[in-house]
């Protein structure tokens, strides 16, 4: 079992009174960190532009194809020396400003979910569309590039030293890219990673994640007329069928914190054809990645068992893995003072009405409305996400920070139609644009304070605990045709 361990409550408490006094009393960037955030409050149309395009490609995982080029545009216009097709996937790309140390990076993501296509209006509107921005990665992408280039212009200002990384990271969305990503070496030379993600409040992710293996589980039977001649037949559906089964009695015996989910891709054609091809997608979840390694293994047992008691053959492909995120208290600590500075969302009366109407659409009693004008205050410890995210396997090769902003309504589930309408108005851009000031201010520390850097890389070591990296997806290639 893998041993956590971070810094005592005493200690961290010192360090947090006096990181606090110094930003409140002797911070010698407070005009710089100010000039930001009015500069990129100006720009807001233009990154509203960029993400409301994206909201409209709505893209899957690895065929973020013009969502990927319109970010790759917007940041060689802006200085940037982008290198594409990175880590074997097209639509990955890292663009890179200046020279020296520290090297700072910045994750995008870009990629839609299939299946939740909606119209910008607070009730059920398909546009029949094939896929939707239902996690909000168009905003994602686009506040992570207005932070980058707002940084540039201020190391160009400032005449700094230091490199600003902009990660263009497809298929988030049970493609693990970033996987490939840091297989492939690409942070090897970062110091310190950032990154953002959509949400209806406003917090820095002080936590960890669900660790995850996404595997897909392929049975092959004998085909046969099922009434005519039956027993000539083998269906392959009786194997995923069999497995599923027992899957669902060995529930009772796993971690109660364990997650384990499953959909039948493929059943068969035809009832009166016995199905001599069948297939299910599973997903394997704990917090601690040897757990899942365990799980895992457990469930290609029960598909074993399953081929072997239904006279059909199996085989299986993992299509994706991540590790659960190593979380950075003293990185924790700089990012939410920086949004503690920038504040939360206040929403127009035009825009509170179409929140209402959002959450008359939930099923259950959401926070008020007016919850996101405020910022949630950090956590005393990590808190457990119920989700997965390949942000993990990057938090294990470079130390990593991030937060949330209210992009969605209070109370809007991830990966729901509301999220989506959210996305594609002014509600979805002001969320954005908190979340493009914060990861400004905080790499205006990151570039100014030395210590800081190596502070946090110091918690990196000691909470890593000796552990060492090796990717859940082995040495295959990127599924770049996972969403087909």
């Amino acid at each position: 079992m893998r041993k956590t361990i971070f810094l005592t409550a005493a200690a961290m408490g010192c360090y947090l009174l006096s990181s606090a006094q110094k930003t409140k009393t002797t911070d010698p960037n407070e005009k710089i960190k100010a000039a930001a955030i009015t500069d990129l409050q100006s720009q807001t149309d233009t990154y509203k532009n960029i993400a409301l395009q994206i909201w409209g490609f709505a893209e899957t995982g690895f065929k973020e194809t013009q969502s990927s080029s319109l970010l790759q545009k917007t940041l060689k216009e802006n200085g940037f020396t982008v290198e594409a097709g990175v880590a074997g996937m097209p639509t990955a790309f890292v663009a890179s400003y200046g020279s020296g140390k520290p090297v700072i990076g910045i994750l995008a993501e870009f990629d839609a979910l299939p299946g939740l296509s909606q119209d910008s209006v607070p009730v059920k509107t398909s546009l029949n569309k094939e896929a939707g921005h239902a996690c909000g990665h168009h905003l994602f992408g686009t506040a992570s590039v207005a932070s980058a280039i707002q940084l540039k212009k201020i190391i160009e200002q400032n005449h700094w030293g230091g490199t600003i990384k902009l990660f263009g990271t497809p298929a988030e969305e049970g493609g693990s890219g970033k996987v490939y990503m840091v297989r492939d070496g690409l942070f090897k030379d970062v110091d310190v990673v950032m990154h953002w993600h959509p949400a209806d409040a406003n917090a820095v992710s002080y936590g960890t994640t669900m660790a995850i293996i996404g595997v897909k589980f392929r049975f092959h039977g004998i085909s046969s007329h099922a009434a005519f001649a039956p027993d000539k037949g083998r269906s392959a559906l009786d194997g995923v069928e069999a497995m599923d089964n027992m899957i669902n009695m060995m529930r009772e015996h796993i971690p109660s914190d364990a997650r384990i989910h499953y959909i039948i891709t493929n059943g068969g054609k035809a009832p009166n054809v016995v199905p001599d091809f069948a297939e299910s997608f599973y997903y394997v979840r704990h917090y601690d990645v040897t757990v899942v390694k365990q799980l895992f293994d457990r469930v290609v047992k029960a598909a074993q068992g399953a081929a072997l008691g239904t006279g059909t053959t199996m085989d299986y492909e993992i299509e994706g893995g991540d590790y659960s995120i190593l979380p950075n208290k003293i990185l924790s600590v700089y990012m939410q003072q920086n949004l503690d500075k920038v504040g939360g969302v206040t929403y127009t009366p035009e825009e509170t009405a179409f929140a209402e109407k959002i959450q008359a659409s939930f099923a259950y009693k959401a926070p008020p409305v007016s919850s996101v004008t405020k910022v949630m205050p950090l956590s005393a410890e990590p808190e457990k996400g119920p989700a997965s995210s390949d942000v993990g396997d990057v938090s294990w090769a470079v130390p990593t920070v991030g937060l949330v902003a209210a992009t969605w309504v209070a109370g809007t589930p991830p990966h729901s139609w509301q999220a989506v309408a959210c996305g594609g108005i002014n509600i979805g851009i002001k969320g954005m644009m908190i979340a493009a000031k914060t990861l400004t201010l905080t790499g205006i520390d990151l570039l100014t304070n030395k210590q800081l850097v190596e502070d946090a890389k110091a918690e990196f070591i000691k909470n890593k605990d000796g552990v060492e990296y090796q990717s859940l997806i082995g040495d295959r290639k990127p599924a770049l045709d996972y969403r087909n």
